[in-house]
């Protein structure tokens, strides 16, 4: 193919894009190679738990429905109902009376947050977000012309206040965090949360600059013993929250979610208007229309998160048999451990010769640490052991 056909930039995303998939791509080729079940497939964060059994239920009960106009066109926001449902579910977690009319149904988080940045962005307006962070988030601010700016968190990944400080400019329109956090499984605990709000409504007083802080939260539910996850409106009314279904449901191929603003948020109406007209001219028109139904009836179930602390403690034991620095997560279904030597890819390149396959630092803005999803069965877990340690033994 002539590549001066395509969009430069595009073809530079595609040299550069998501390690994820590409290990998730090397995955089926040594799996075909060498047989599923010798290959330890740690690459990609795609839950392996059922759903509940009552998303089940809503499911075939939605789609049963006979209902006149069931499959007819819809406010672009999402059915009114569906709002209504998951603006309970909202109000509960973050301590704020949201209702329906401060909800719009997305196609997924991914969705959420391009039509939040679609809504609020400038040519060169920046956005920070501290690190590791989804590699995707680079993509989704350069899709509306913005700039990801990252910044440093502390050594056991939490908020690093003073490098968000500094960072701060004049063009400077969003803060995005991440809790829990894909890739660190950290979960930013209620102070740093406070101490984030007052430092942005320091700003908002002393320069009259409205910097929102956007939250993205498909992992809220998925958190270990003795760690919860605070909210964020009741501390801060300029916030906007965009989460999914996909994690603590177990149906990301579903791709269905929503965005949610304080009720308080400057510019309200404005803001509302610009997202839900930006779902439509973004393609996505609307989130689907049976997995709105579905999910306006589960919003308040999750999968057996023991599972996944299980699998985590698992993994532990054997990080640390095999010499591995790691912090251990609070959330989420990932560790994130440093590499024993600074080149991550050599280790990710070690591990595949094992049969073990993970995903280099450098891909979520962090060089130096891997990421390993146990979002496996026990077994593959278990079998991946000799092998970890013969990889950094051999490093």
């Amino acid at each position: 193919m002539d590549s001066r056909c395509l969009s430069e930039k595009m073809v530079g995303f595609m040299e550069r894009a998501s390690w994820i998939r590409k290990m998730f791509e090397e995955g089926a080729r040594l799996k075909k190679e060498h047989g599923a079940d010798k290959v330890c497939d740690f690459s990609l964060g795609n839950p392996d738990l059922a759903p509940p059994a009552a998303f089940n239920t809503a499911l075939v009960e939605a789609a049963s429905s006979k209902k006149p106009g069931i499959h007819a066109y819809m406010p672009n926001a999402g059915i009114p109902s569906a709002r209504d449902q998951i603006a309970k579910q909202v109000k509960e977690e973050h301590k704020v009376p949201v209702t329906g009319h401060e909800v719009i149904m997305t196609c997924g988080a991914a969705g959420g947050l391009n039509i939040i940045f679609k809504a609020i962005l400038n040519p060169r307006d920046e956005v920070i977000v501290p690190r590791p962070y989804f590699v995707e988030y680079g993509f989704y601010t350069d899709n509306h012309q913005g700039t990801l700016v990252p910044v440093d968190s502390r050594d056991d990944f939490s908020l690093d206040l003073d490098a968000i400080s500094k960072a701060i400019n004049e063009r400077t329109k969003a803060i995005l965090i991440n809790s829990p956090n894909n890739p660190s499984g950290a979960v930013y605990n209620e102070n740093s949360i406070k101490a984030l709000a007052e430092l942005l409504s320091s700003i908002r007083e002393r320069k009259g600059q409205t910097i929102f802080l956007i939250s993205d939260e498909p992992y809220r539910k998925i958190v270990f013993t003795g760690n919860t996850v605070p909210p964020l409106m009741v501390h801060y009314k300029d916030t906007i929250v965009t989460s999914s279904f996909s994690k603590d449901l177990s149906i990301p191929g579903e791709r269905i979610g929503y965005v949610a603003v304080h009720p308080e948020i400057r510019e309200k109406t404005g803001l509302i208007g610009a997202m839900t007209l930006a779902n439509r001219i973004l393609g996505f028109v609307n989130a689907p229309a049976l997995m709105q139904r579905v999910v306006a009836r589960v919003a308040s179930e999750k999968v057996d998160t023991s599972v996944y602390e299980r699998r985590r403690d698992l993994f532990a034991s054997i990080l640390e048999n095999s010499g591995l620095d790691f912090t251990t997560p609070q959330g989420a279904f990932y560790f994130f451990p440093k590499s024993p030597t600074a080149d991550d890819t050599a280790f990710v390149r070690a591990l595949q010769k094992e049969l073990i396959l993970t995903v280099p630092g450098t891909g979520f803005g962090q060089p130096g640490y891997i990421r390993i999803a146990f979002c496996v069965d026990d077994e593959v877990i278990k079998r991946s052991e000799s092998g970890f340690k013969r990889a950094a033994d051999g490093l």
